[in-house]
């Protein structure tokens, strides 16, 4: 549980953004292929350079599985309808498209399951999540980091949209490569209110699957407001597969003996 909880700690940021999406995932991929080109027009052309630099959202959401290893966790996503399971050695937890549940029969997991359950595969998916629906894109200002300017995207959500619609998350990607080098967000989860307070997450090591380029390993910095300070412990992710099939429904089912949580929802 050391990892765990050094996670949890470092990062203190929502992870249950997309609980309230499995649904319109379906429809969305319900639609026709000449409709969901034309859908494309929605995103700020910065934002789809830096879709196609990483291997295509269309690429990505053809994606059925994403499953890697966090330390001794291994984490299992469904794409398409954003169920998620993590096994630790000693405990396991997850979101069956409609609930968070917990196995912790020995009392190893001390987390909150319904902050953590897709907390690391929501960074991991970066910068493919900012294209879900009820999303709101707005310009802001460079960030600057040792001398380079990294211009960026600013990201907010229609209220309703997950459990944590108070959130911001700002992109920000080399302008030469349109590749993503910087993710800022802010936490609304514990308080429910808005916060001015930006983390920083460095996205300075990417690996290619399957065609997608996504992260090996993120890197937290402390900050001060939009100043970058020192870079802490590397969180990093191996052993990552896409599958090009779905795993059984219930797979991410809570097991017999789990018991279903409940976090703090925002009003």
């Amino acid at each position: 549980m050391k990892f765990v909880i050094t996670v949890l700690v470092l990062v203190s940021v929502l992870s249950c953004k997309t609980e309230n999406k499995t649904k319109e995932v379906d429809v969305e991929l319900a639609v026709p292929k000449k409709e969901k080109a034309l859908n494309m027009v929605k995103y700020p052309d910065a934002l789809k350079k830096i879709f196609e630099t990483h291997g295509g959202i269309t690429n990505w959401k053809g994606k059925k599985t994403l499953a890697f290893k966090l330390g001794e966790e291994l984490h299992t996503i469904d794409l398409q309808n954003r169920m998620d399971r993590v096994d630790g050695p000693a405990y396991s937890l997850g979101f069956d498209g409609d609930k968070v549940w917990l196995l912790n029969e020995g009392n190893a997991y001390n987390g909150d399951p319904v902050f953590y359950h897709n907390l690391m595969s929501y960074f991991f998916n970066m910068p493919f999540v900012l294209g879900d629906k009820g999303i709101v894109y707005d310009e802001t200002e460079d960030l600057v980091y040792q001398g380079v300017n990294y211009p960026g995207i600013a990201v907010s959500f229609n209220t309703g949209v997950g459990t944590s619609f108070k959130d911001e998350y700002f992109l920000h990607y080399d302008p030469q490569t349109y590749k993503m080098a910087w993710l800022g967000y802010t936490v609304s989860y514990r308080s429910g209110e808005r916060s001015n307070n930006v983390n920083w997450i460095g996205y300075h090591d990417w690996t290619e699957v399957d065609g997608l380029m996504v992260p090996k390993a993120l890197t937290w910095y402390s900050t001060e407001g939009r100043i970058i300070k020192e870079p802490r412990e590397p969180v990093v992710f191996e052993q990552i597969k896409f599958g090009e099939q779905a795993k059984p429904a219930n797979f991410f089912q809570k097991p017999e003996m789990g018991i279903f949580v409940e976090g703090k929802v925002q009003e």
